[in-house]
């Protein structure tokens, strides 16, 4: 299976990189051809500015300033994310993504407002690994933003049938290293059994 692996976190000793590699690694040996995104690295630029918004609407042309990102989700089979949660919601990077490469002519058809239709019914998957500073309890309190994006949008632009996985890690700032190891294997082990 094509998979995109969107990763973002900007610093490369983190949690989150280890957890990206464990996803990366699993994934590789489970015979996946991977596509690896690390936003960061690849010095993505989230800001959608005025003249992207003002051509928002011009299909194909509103896709030129992320081509190359707009390639890369239209081959994909699957999509993984890999992120931290901060201020209850994704990176800004990241929210970026979202922001400039899921739009309209790639991620879903506006052509009748009145009737949107998805587009990315070629993914068949969708899989997030997601840490959280705080507890379960206040991610939910607050709305849990992230998981939302993850399990309903992204899903609901594949028509509704990809199949989706979130894995989360809550409290992660006060875990003890055999929690956070504990929660490493788990996702190293769904990625070996992605299909």
């Amino acid at each position: 299976m094509r998979i995109l692996v969107i990763y973002c976190h900007p610093v490369e000793t983190s949690y989150n990189a280890a957890l990206h590699a464990e996803v990366v690694r699993n994934l590789r040996a489970a015979g996946h051809e991977v596509d690896d995104c690390d936003l960061y690295a690849e010095d993505f630029n989230p800001v959608l500015s005025r003249e992207e918004r003002l051509g928002y609407h011009e299909v194909p042309n509103n896709r030129l300033p992320v081509q190359r990102y707009v390639d890369r989700l239209l081959c994909a089979e699957a999509v993984v994310f890999c992120f931290p949660t901060w201020c209850f919601g994704m990176p800004a990077m990241l929210k970026g993504f979202f922001d400039r490469v899921l739009m309209p002519g790639v991620a879903f058809d506006i052509s009748d407002p009145q009737h949107v239709k998805p587009s990315l019914t070629h993914i068949k998957r969708i899989s997030a690994v997601v840490t959280y500073g705080r507890p379960r309890w206040t991610a939910l309190l607050m709305g849990d933003p992230p998981r939302k994006s993850v399990t309903r949008y992204m899903r609901l632009l594949t028509g509704g049938k990809a199949r989706v996985d979130y894995h989360a890690c809550y409290h992660m700032n006060v875990a003890k290293p055999p929690r956070l190891e504990a929660f490493k294997a788990r996702v190293g082990q769904a990625m070996a059994r992605f299909a």
